[in-house]
């Protein structure tokens, strides 16, 4: 028996401490099986008591996924180095489990109040010592880390809501400038999103934890606002390739390779190579709609609808599986072109549509379809 529990206190031990430096310390998305399978225990657990059916029900209830993420991982890296060492406590000396896992508490939370004079215990009582602080201190300094993240990531959120709508739909950021003549201001925006695409490819494959993290606004979300400016972009070098500014393209392999780093952190399948003619969910009547809701605004397309397709589809094919299935698992705003979600609810188009400016004869853009 003092073997098994030896074994099993080691290992326990020995995946504890990889899940800390996996998730705290190295720098590099590296997959933790206890990080992960927490936040799957406790995003059902939420669903669960959540009120109603709709997705204004499911964000209140997923608002607190975050913190109790925090709280979950410091609570389980403890209980497992307790766990642990009680486990060798127990399996190298003659005490009962009562008194073993009593001595590994008062240890690990620098208690003093069940130590020995067993000298070849010494090692365990010191090492249970110096794990508690030192998980403790890990986690008080990633919070800043994270908010740090979190307040970037969320500033160019809010100034996109001006231009997309919310929640952001792609086909609106091109509808809206255009339609207020400020379609020379999306260069500047497509710069600003291929910077904060390449920050959110590094923070949040990093610490996936950041996808918790919702946005200040039910109907915001940093992954809709980028899948927004991806489309925007998409549809500017399908429909006017001549007259498309380059930041479009950068933007566009910015994001799709934020995407994959992210889906490669959460072990996410995806082809890394797809063909420009492979299929995808979004149907040629979505985007033909789309198509007649910009030119309403003033967009001047250099191709028809079903010309500019196939090129279209070319950019969207190398980003729509790994945005479907992100939106998906973080239960964000079921914006239009953003996929299925696991809860009840029908995209919602944007809200507030941008109206004409007074004295001016340019038309109003219709609501958009959901």
């Amino acid at each position: 028996m003092a073997w098994i529990s030896g074994a099993a206190g080691a290992l326990v031990l020995a995946l504890v401490l990889g899940s800390i430096l996996r998730t705290l310390v190295v720098p590099r998305g590296l997959y933790s099986g206890l990080v992960f399978r927490l936040w799957w225990v406790l995003r059902r657990l939420l669903r669960l008591t959540q009120r109603g059916g709709g997705y204004e029900a499911v964000d209140r209830a997923q608002t607190w996924l975050a913190p109790l993420m925090l709280i979950g991982m410091l609570a389980t890296w403890l209980g497992g180095a307790l766990l642990a060492f009680g486990l060798l406590l127990y399996a190298l000396s003659p005490l009962s489990w009562a008194a073993a896992f009593r001595e590994a508490g008062s240890s690990l939370f620098t208690l003093g109040f069940a130590s020995g004079a067993r000298l070849k215990l010494s090692a365990l009582d010191f090492g249970a010592a110096a794990t508690g602080p030192v998980v403790i201190a890990l986690q008080i300094a990633y919070l800043p880390t994270l908010y740090s993240a979190y307040n970037r990531r969320e500033l160019e959120v809010t100034l996109l809501q001006s231009r997309a709508g919310e929640p952001a739909w792609g086909p609106e950021v091109l509808a809206r400038q255009w339609l207020v003549d400020t379609e020379g201001a999306l260069p500047e925006l497509y710069r600003a999103w291929e910077r904060l695409a390449s920050d959110i490819g590094e923070s949040h494959s990093t610490y996936p934890i950041l996808l918790t993290f919702r946005s200040p606004r039910p109907h915001r979300s940093a992954l809709v606002g980028l899948v927004a400016v991806m489309d925007a972009a998409a549809m500017q070098l399908s429909l006017a390739p001549r007259v498309a500014p380059p930041e479009a393209r950068l933007v566009l392999r910015a994001g799709f390779t934020a995407l994959r780093d992210i889906a490669r952190s959460l072990r996410i399948p995806f082809d890394a190579d797809p063909a420009p003619d492979a299929s995808i969910r979004l149907t040629f009547g979505e985007f033909e709609e789309a198509v007649a809701r910009v030119e309403t605004a003033g967009f001047l397309a250099e191709r028809s609808a079903r010309d500019a397709w196939p090129h279209f589809r070319g950019w969207r094919v190398n980003y729509e599986a790994i945005v479907y299935e992100l939106c998906r698992r973080c239960d964000a705003v079921p914006a239009l072109w953003t996929g299925p979600r696991d809860f009840s609810a029908g995209p919602i188009p944007p809200r507030r549509p941008v109206d004409r400016r007074p004295g001016e004869g340019r038309p109003e853009l219709p609501p958009a379809e959901g």
